[in-house]
């Protein structure tokens, strides 16, 4: 996303670059409702607050359909309903056969997630990585 353009701009770039002829996304101000900032979309995305800019990054998900989301750390600066948000968009994801792959610290508040917890790297006293 690009401080300098709103967030309309921002997010009307990612639909045309993203887009695909089989599964459109939503609109750029539907995206922006369901992420619950559609009266915000005039603004540059700099100058949003930093959950915020998290949020109009869940629309940007919506307005280019991918079938698998890859989140790093997708809950940081986000406070507690935001976090019932993205649970809901990746559930309503899910639901329509997405996967989601992500990296966090926290529980998504998902069901039927699968867990990989990486507590250290094995064969570090064994000199397998180097």
């Amino acid at each position: 996303m690009k401080n300098e353009l709103t967030v309309v701009e921002n997010l009307d770039f990612w639909q045309s670059f993203l887009a695909n002829p089989d599964a459109a996304g939503l609109p750029v101000e539907d995206a922006a409702e369901a992420v619950g900032l559609s009266g915000i979309t005039h603004l540059p995305f700099g100058y949003l607050s930093a959950g915020q800019q998290r949020r109009i990054a869940f629309a940007k998900l919506l307005v280019a359909h991918r079938p698998v989301w890859i989140l790093d750390e997708p809950t940081a600066a986000l406070d507690a309903s935001a976090d019932r948000l993205l649970a809901q968009l990746i559930a309503a994801h899910q639901a329509k056969g997405g996967i989601v792959l992500a990296a966090t610290h926290q529980p998504l508040g998902l069901e039927n997630a699968r867990e990989l917890k990486m507590t250290g790297f094995a064969g570090v006293d064994h000199g397998v990585w180097g």
